[in-house]
């Protein structure tokens, strides 16, 4: 424990944690166009085919998103917004894109009764 003469001489320094999402430079969302649209598999010990895209942001930035949902009709030139969040199992993607909005749109062939809001489902 210091004293408080230490304390008066050398202050507590409130560390700041680690910013994840580099590519939204502090913004909640980005607009992205997709460069590539691919799938993969999870890292162990999941497995699954999980649809991720390569988006180049408004900010010329490159990053890698997942695609949230079943079933999409994204494809190259496709314009779609862009939210922080990680896929857990998939090295290196941290973002998600947002459904509902521009080119990503809510058309999944069964009705959504929970986890609306996060696939931008009217009640």
């Amino acid at each position: 424990m210091p004293t408080f003469n230490q304390l008066m001489k050398h202050p507590r320094e409130v560390r700041l944690h680690k910013v994840r999402v580099k590519a939204l430079q502090r913004c909640p969302y980005k607009r992205g166009v997709c460069i590539k649209v691919y799938t993969t598999k999870p890292k162990k010990p999941n497995s699954a085919i999980r649809k991720i895209a390569k988006v180049q942001l408004s900010n010329k930035r490159r990053i890698i998103l997942a695609i949230p949902g079943i079933g999409h009709k994204l494809m190259v030139h496709s314009v779609v917004l862009v939210r922080g969040g990680r896929a857990n199992d998939l090295p290196g993607v941290h973002y998600k894109a947002v459904r509902g909005k521009l080119d990503f749109t809510m058309d999944e062939k069964f009705v959504r009764r929970n986890k609306r809001s996060k696939y931008g489902k009217k009640k």
